[in-house]
């Protein structure tokens, strides 16, 4: 298995797409989306998250929320893979005081769930890895989602409002010289920091 980096850079790569995909249709009324706000210093966020096609991956990040385990991380990567196209990339990047232990991974080929623009999904590196950072797609990206012998990553959720918010933070300066390997030129320099993470009513 790939180590997340390395699948990554095989994996991004942008594909055309004439319509986009629809977020399968909520059938259990009681699992409806959770709407989470990111206070960003770059702006607001506000995430769908899909606590019914994706239930364990949902379930994980809605615990960092309402752990308050996000207040204070920050958007610290951004892949930029063609124009228009990429992720940014945030969470507590294995802070002993902040990161939970991993949750069961649930691929695209089972929830149903895409790498749309706008997608939420979780970093790892491998299957059942992923813990306390997240990304956002900028762009269709379903090269991610799973598929022949690749897992892909695990959608759970997708951003409704504060699209703008995250291409800014995907146009940001970084780095030429900091990260490792395929993160190199990737690490956001400042850092854009994330104030609260909070359920909506």
């Amino acid at each position: 298995m790939l180590p997340f980096l390395a699948l990554l850079a095989q994996a991004v790569a942008p594909v055309p797409a004439p319509a986009p995909t629809p977020t399968p249709a909520v059938s259990n009324p009681a699992m409806a989306p959770v709407k989470v706000r990111l206070d960003t210093a770059a702006g607001p966020i506000i995430i769908a998250v899909d606590r019914e096609h994706a239930p364990l991956t949902a379930a994980n990040f809605l615990r960092y929320v309402d752990g308050k385990k996000l207040d204070g991380v920050a958007f610290y990567r951004a892949v930029k893979v063609g124009d228009g196209y990429g992720l940014a990339q945030f969470g507590t990047r294995n802070d002993p005081k902040r990161t939970l232990p991993p949750v069961a991974f649930e691929p695209t080929s089972k929830t149903g769930l895409s790498h749309v623009d706008g997608a939420i999904s979780m970093a790892m590196a491998k299957p059942g890895t992923a813990a306390g950072d997240f990304f956002v797609v900028v762009g269709d990206l379903k090269s991610m989602n799973a598929h022949d012998a690749e897992p892909g990553f695990a959608v759970f959720g997708r951003v409704i409002e504060g699209m703008d918010v995250i291409r800014r933070i995907l146009g940001s300066p970084t780095l030429p010289t900091e990260g490792v390997g395929v993160m190199k030129g990737q690490m956001l320099a400042p850092t854009i920091r994330i104030v609260s993470a909070r359920r909506e009513p």
